[in-house]
């Protein structure tokens, strides 16, 4: 009796081990969202930059990933999740260093982007190795659930992190931190995690892989600079109608593929095609929360870059703990309850920011990030359990980066869109009339009611993400996503 128990014992430690690696990479990639946000203000300050620049900070990092995504799912799967994996890191890491040298606002966006090449083959092949390594429903809906609120901790240990170092520091040393996180994550890879490849190889799809990189660079270009130059303007104007095209050539591109970048018969499923438009109505959300408050709370209220992570701790702690419950709850209910209540959160916290001054009270506020911040919690984890589970266990990887690919593509446009929206929105408010007793300067004003209308679609998104979630997560979901993955295994099997 004693040898199988310890054979279970040992097996148990090795799973809690891989499943703690692949937190890590989790942890290091989101990090340097929210760490970097809080140092924006610096940032600028140093390279004398504008609004639109350090969106661009933000956005070369996740619209390079989200572009890569689906691509590093599929190698993974095709040479090896573990040896893809690695590689991610090395390369992370790179980034990471390159970008605390960065000389200019212009290479800082360059090295932000190598960080984004690494950072997109950490995500979709850990969650990948999971799914392989958990494969029991609620086994593996628990173990998402603690990958999931890692994601909190990034956000809640992020801006105190960032905040620290900037006000010590210097911004440059909120990249250092990633350094002995990739070199822990690397060591524990090569010592527990087991190699893993799909049965059959895919074939690359360097045209649609093009496309979509395209698509989303020309649509977040349009809408970031879009204030600056004129909505109107010809660049701005081709920007939008390149994105408009490239998405139409992507669709006929993998449509008459064998081995598509994106399979678009995934989207058949319910499950798969609510969680990825949960996807990026939340992080839509999420992220441009953190663009916006940041600004908010250092260039309006005066805050250090420390005080203002602070001060979003309630919306931290709560997306941190959050997230397992969300977990417990994916395989106990499903996915229904707690995305629905999460899209809830989400716009009544958003709603509460929509009418904000500099002068509003940190108890509104609080209240506010707190709401959104258990919004996260909840969403975040099914939004991946549904994912993976739509699509047969050899798909895992690409079921992971289309649930990645989703949160980033919410993560560039919740960043560009509620940033041009504050952008324009302080412009027209400084041309049109100065704050009736105002004790502020009028640019504080400006900007505090400026970003009133990014709230109101953060609120907007979260009803969006309330209804999607409930009516494509119950029973009827389930059951065609069911039938779809058995179609695409026999498929597989057959070809």
């Amino acid at each position: 009796m004693a040898g199988p128990r310890r054979s279970e014992s040992e097996s148990r430690r090795a799973r809690l081990a891989i499943l703690f690696t692949c937190s890590l990479s989790l942890f290091i990639v989101s990090l340097d969202t929210t760490i970097v946000n809080v140092a924006l203000p610096s940032i600028a300050h140093d390279f004398h930059a504008q609004l639109d620049g350090l969106q661009w900070v933000v956005d070369a990092y996740v619209v390079v990933i989200a572009s890569l995504l689906i691509l590093s799912g599929s190698t993974g799967d095709r040479l090896g999740r573990r040896r893809v994996f690695k590689t991610g890191l090395v390369i992370f890491g790179a980034g990471s260093l390159a970008c605390s040298l960065a000389p200019t606002l212009g290479a800082l966006i360059a090295f932000r982007a190598l960080q984004a090449i690494g950072g997109s083959m950490l995500n979709p092949n850990s969650l990948s190795i999971i799914a392989n390594v958990f494969t029991e429903r609620r086994e593996r809906a628990r173990a998402i659930g603690v990958w999931g609120a890692v994601f909190g901790a990034s956000i809640a240990f992020g801006p105190i992190f960032g905040g620290l170092l900037t006000d010590s520091i210097g911004w440059r040393a909120v990249f250092w931190v990633n350094l002995p996180v990739v070199a822990v994550a690397w060591w524990l890879t090569t010592r527990f995690v087991p190699e893993s490849r799909a049965p059959r190889a895919r074939r690359l799809d360097p045209a649609g892989q093009l496309l979509a990189a395209v698509l989303l660079g020309a649509l977040c270009f349009g809408i970031v600079e879009g204030p600056a130059d004129g909505w109107t303007s010809p660049a701005i104007l081709a920007a939008f109608a390149v994105a408009a095209g490239s998405l139409v050539a992507f669709v006929a591109v993998e449509r008459r593929r064998r081995d598509p970048l994106l399979d678009l018969r995934f989207f058949r499923s319910p499950l798969l095609s609510g969680a990825a438009l949960v996807g990026v109505f939340a992080f839509l959300v999420t992220a441009g929360f953190l663009f916006l408050n940041t600004l908010y709370l250092q260039d309006a209220r005066g805050y250090s870059a420390l005080r203002a992570g602070l001060a979003i701790l309630p919306a931290s702690l709560l997306i941190m703990f959050a997230a397992p419950l969300s977990g417990r709850l994916v395989g106990w209910r499903g996915a229904r309850l707690p995305m629905t209540a999460g899209g809830v959160c989400f716009a009544a916290g958003a709603a509460l920011l929509a009418s904000m001054t500099v002068t509003t009270s940190y108890g509104v506020l609080a209240a506010g990030y707190a709401l959104i911040g258990l919004g996260g919690g909840l969403v975040n984890p099914p939004i991946t359990n549904a994912a993976v589970s739509g699509l047969p266990n050899e798909q895992a990887g690409t079921a992971g980066a289309i649930a990645a690919t989703s949160r980033q593509i919410g993560s560039a446009l919740g960043v560009a869109i509620t940033g041009s929206i504050a952008h324009s929105g302080a412009r027209l408010i400084a041309a049109n009339a100065a704050v009736p007793g105002s004790r502020h300067t009028s640019a504080q004003a400006h900007f505090a009611l400026a970003t009133h209308a990014g709230w109101i679609l953060c609120a907007c998104c979260g009803a969006a993400i309330a209804v999607i979630a409930f009516a494509t997560s119950g029973a009827w979901g389930r059951q065609r996503a069911a039938r779809l993955a058995g179609a695409l295994a026999d498929t597989a099997q057959a070809g």
